[in-house]
């Protein structure tokens, strides 16, 4: 996991019951693969190896179809996202624009990469592509929180915030 910052797995036991009554409800549904795996990343907040393989055990699905479902679909994580998500729309509105720049200030002042967590959690980065806010380039969002018309000088100012 190229030098991820943040964290090994731990799970609860009360998670581990609710992902158990998760996979029970859909275990003999057709097609259950995918809610349970939505449902498994609302109670985890992400699906680790281990997630999934709790899944492939108990719906009888291999795991490398699971994994391969993972890391296709977007909505799905195999990272823990921290308290407060940055994404930088990388679009091409906001690429024109400057959130190249953006987020390698961002990677500077947090400390991390693209798609990994800051070792206390509270920081997650994600790159994205066009969030729909081409007249606002470039756009930064940090959970509902949206800043657009950025530059590089903005950056540290809208941390701080955080």
């Amino acid at each position: 996991m190229n030098g991820q910052k943040c964290c090994t797995f731990v799970g609860t036991e009360e998670q581990a019951q609710k992902l158990k009554e998760v996979i029970e409800k859909h275990k003999n549904q057709k097609g259950a693969l995918i809610p349970v795996l939505h449902e498994a990343q609302e109670i985890y907040g992400y699906l680790p190896l281990e997630v999934q393989k709790m899944i492939s055990e108990g719906l009888n699905v291999p795991l490398t179809e699971i994994y391969g479902i993972v890391t296709f679909y977007t909505q799905f994580s195999l990272n823990p996202k921290g308290k407060y998500k940055i994404s930088v729309c990388l679009g091409t509105a906001c690429y024109v624009k400057g959130a190249g720049a953006i987020i390698d200030k961002i990677k500077e002042k947090i400390g991390i990469d693209v798609g990994e967590c800051t070792e206390d959690g509270k920081f997650s980065l994600e790159a994205t592509r066009c969030i729909g806010a081409c007249g606002l380039a470039p756009v930064v969002t940090i959970n509902d929180d949206v800043y657009g018309r950025l530059t590089v000088d903005d950056v540290e100012g809208i941390l701080n915030k955080y």
